[in-house]
């Protein structure tokens, strides 16, 4: 996040639907869209990846080995291509065709050849128009997926990367051409990778198990660890999108299917990318260090935003994230006995360092996950404040998800108005903490926090998108 300009005027809708919306709904009720469900789907938790009794793909693929990238490479392809047999000709009237060939490289070792060129150092996996094929290697970028994410990365990838053929086998269909946006045929092909994880997901699959909990996770992890860096232009030709802007498309593809993810286009797709360039007064890319002062900062933004709730918004106190009565959750806690937030500077500040990119793709955890991070563990403590002294429940079962979508509706807010400002990236820093298995964004007061990363994400991005509204709708 950044310094902003003047404090403008925020929107009467956020402050005016937050009163209305959470005073009704004090009490225990649950609403329509239950926390323990993905998407209709029960949350489960179990080891995903290729079953034991997977049959044997009947594939022919180039200069491949028994290794595991190559194992589950090509049931991939051949688990997608089933997928896309069922789906081309009952959602675009369109006979499935495999594609014509298949190469497994290693980008550190021989050359390889196909219709898009060498792939010496190519560290990719990719679908090439020019022969209709897809390749990827499995010498350096698969084994790190797979260290850092499990089998499921692999999955991702490459389920991805067929997007692109389907592309080309459907072709007006999706509106595509050679003057289509790259931005716009990443989202498809993200979207399309999402359709087939449903159909994994709701056991269809005879090669992969995939679980809503631990497995999903796996999944999102992995369009976060290949998404743009940021500062990247959505205009740009390689733009393959953030991490909110790609996830957003997988869950657009599993919760609605393939037509929705052809229909994707620029017009429907710019009002909500966050892929920009950094701005130009902001000196630190968005680098905001976790201090007294930038706290401070944070605790006005969060009251310009909630003041249309009518209630005392909670007072931040670095008290060492405990409470002297109630749940602890820190590095953040709400204390309801007194109304305040306690945090834990020490910790946060840690957790607000820069993003180090090479230690991701090493799969070393430098502990810094953005500065956005650490002001949505605090602004999540926050507005459990907002919502109890409106009379909601701070403690029941869809209290972590209202939670995470108050979050990203006052993210909303500060992306336009106020001292402290969104940065490129802020939003890819958000979930990274969310996906974390700590990350108290999507918690109840008591720090219970909504058990499939898949569900907090999508609250998060809701409240960022619709305003507070569906927060209290959804999530009463």
């Amino acid at each position: 996040m950044r310094a902003g300009g003047p404090r403008r005027p925020l929107a009467a809708v956020l402050t005016a639907v937050l009163v209305l919306g959470l005073a009704a709904c004090g009490g225990k009720g649950e609403s329509s869209t239950a926390a323990g469900t993905v998407d209709g789907l029960p949350i489960t938790h179990f080891e995903s990846g290729l079953k034991s009794d997977a049959p044997t793909p009947d594939l022919q693929v180039e200069n491949v080995s028994d290794d595991e990238a190559d194992k589950l490479a090509t049931a991939t392809i051949a688990d997608v291509e089933a997928y896309w047999g069922e789906q081309l000709p009952n959602d675009f009237g369109v006979q499935f065709e495999p594609v014509k060939s298949l190469l497994s490289y290693e980008s550190d070792g021989p050359n390889q050849e196909n219709g898009c060129g060498d792939t010496k150092k190519n560290v990719n996996a990719f679908y090439c128009g020019a022969d209709d094929s897809v390749a990827w290697d499995r010498s350096v970028l698969l084994p790190t997926m797979i260290q850092q994410f499990g089998p499921l990365s692999v999955v991702t990838v490459l389920a991805h990367e067929f997007g692109h053929a389907v592309q080309y086998r459907i072709k007006d269909q999706t509106g595509i051409s050679k003057s289509t946006p790259t931005i716009v045929k990443e989202q498809q092909a993200d979207c399309f990778a999402g359709g087939y994880y449903r159909w994994v997901a709701e056991g269809k699959s005879k090669y992969f198990n995939v679980s809503t909990g631990e497995g999903l996770n796996s999944a999102l992890s992995s369009l976060f660890l290949v998404r743009d860096s940021a500062g990247t232009s959505a205009t740009d030709q390689q733009a393959h999108g953030t991490a909110f802007d790609r996830i957003f498309a997988f869950q657009l593809g599993f919760e609605k299917g393939p037509k929705d993810c052809a229909a994707l286009n620029m017009d429907n797709i710019k009002p909500r990318l966050t892929e920009r360039p950094f701005d130009k007064g902001d000196k630190t890319e968005g680098d905001t260090k976790i201090t007294d002062d930038s706290v401070a900062v944070l605790k006005e933004s969060l009251d310009s935003a909630f003041q249309g709730a009518n209630v005392p918004g909670p007072e931040i106190t670095d008290g060492g994230g405990s409470c002297p009565s109630g749940a602890a959750t820190p590095p953040a806690s709400y204390c309801a006995s007194d109304n305040s937030v306690s945090i834990d500077l020490s910790s946060l500040a840690a957790l607000g360092k820069p993003v180090d990119t090479e230690a991701e793709w090493n799969g070393e955890d430098s502990g810094g996950h953005g500065d956005f991070a650490a002001f949505s563990e605090i602004a999540s403590r926050y507005t459990l404040g907002i919502q109890k002294g409106v009379g909601a429940s701070i403690d029941n079962a869809n209290a972590g998800l209202r939670t995470a979508c108050l979050v990203g509706a006052w993210a909303a807010v500060a992306s336009t108005s106020g001292k402290l400002r969104l940065s490129a990236g802020d939003l890819d820093e958000a979930i990274s903490d969310l996906l974390r298995p700590d990350s108290l964004v999507a918690a109840d007061v008591n720090g219970k926090r909504v058990d499939a990363g898949f569900t907090r994400v999508e609250a998060m991005r809701t409240g960022y998108l619709q305003g507070s509204t569906p927060c209290t709708q959804q999530y009463g």
